[in-house]
């Protein structure tokens, strides 16, 4: 399977593909048809019925959990997004009673991350709506095939309340096939010339478990020791359960880490698949790699 990358940069404010990442599938020739599905909403380390989502931060202060206090709609002022065609987002988020969220605390240079990823999680994007006021933000993006996406916001309130929530959109236009994911025996990969090598300290489920990468020169092999810092960290990284249900965004142990390693610690809340991806920069390339893993 190739790995397509690749770098836009949008001279409008709202315009910010920061990066993203689509795996090459054949295509099923057929029209798909919006609709809008209900909104899964979780806390930061909640637990509900759709299952778990989480930040784990490496020498990180913790932020409080408060389930169910915050709340977000997408909205697509244009209509129904159409694939391959510059969509505007607007994210709503209230609290319970409704009123707008007004209060953002910026955490790794952002007020709020917005991840985006497709039905078999081939596709991947990590980027940053801009705050308009009064609890809206605004982003424009372009969603490869038609077919089912999930959007997952980060964002953390000055009263130190974290929240990631969730909702699964449609999108108009041909859709793409659907593969499984399949654990890779071997956790290694290139990216744009630099080689990064995934270790476990242990695969276990429901266990404490460090990532590490050790990033090289793909041609000379030669560890890299001049990473960049990317949104205010070494690294980042999403790990995503096949099923979409348990979400954790990773920072690392050592934040001012430049290489040739960058360790997080995270744990995975059930057996199963799961799709990593880890976001670091070098040299101005932010260089999204992805690895699929299995919890025991």
């Amino acid at each position: 399977m190739s790995e397509h990358q690749s770098m836009n940069h949008g001279s409008n404010q709202h315009h910010q593909h920061d990066h993203h990442q689509h795996d090459h599938h054949q295509h099923d020739h057929q029209q798909h048809v919006h609709q809008q599905h209900d909104t899964h909403q979780h806390d930061l380390h909640g637990h509900d019925t759709h299952g778990n989502h989480g930040h784990h931060h490496g020498g990180h202060g913790h932020h409080q959990n408060m389930p169910g206090l915050y709340k977000v709609r997408f909205e697509f002022p244009q209509g129904i997004p159409n694939a391959n065609e510059e969509t505007e987002i607007m994210i709503v988020t209230t609290d319970r009673a409704g009123n707008p969220v007004s209060r953002f605390k910026v955490t790794h240079e952002k007020l709020i991350h917005l991840i985006i990823v497709n039905h078999d999680l081939s596709f991947f994007n990590h980027i940053h709506p801009e705050y308009e006021g009064n609890g809206v933000f605004k982003v424009k993006t372009v969603f490869p095939d038609g077919g089912k996406y999930k959007l997952f916001v980060d964002f953390v309130t000055e009263d130190d309340v974290a929240s990631n929530l969730s909702e699964w959109v449609e999108v108009s236009g041909t859709l793409a096939g659907h593969h499984k994911l399949e654990p890779e025996s071997k956790l290694v990969k290139e990216v744009d010339g630099r080689e990064f090598e995934l270790s476990l300290s242990t695969d276990r489920a429901q266990s404490d478990t460090v990532l590490t990468y050790t990033v090289r020169d793909a041609h000379s092999k030669k560890e890299i020791v001049d990473l960049e810092q990317y949104l205010g960290a070494a690294g980042h990284v999403v790990v995503l359960s096949a099923d979409t249900k348990h979400y954790l965004h990773v920072h690392p142990v050592d934040e001012s880490s430049k290489g040739p390693t960058a360790a997080f610690a995270t744990s995975f809340p059930e057996k199963g698949i799961y799709k990593i991806w880890g976001q670091f920069q070098h040299r101005g390339d932010v260089l999204t790699v992805p690895f699929v893993v299995e919890a025991k």
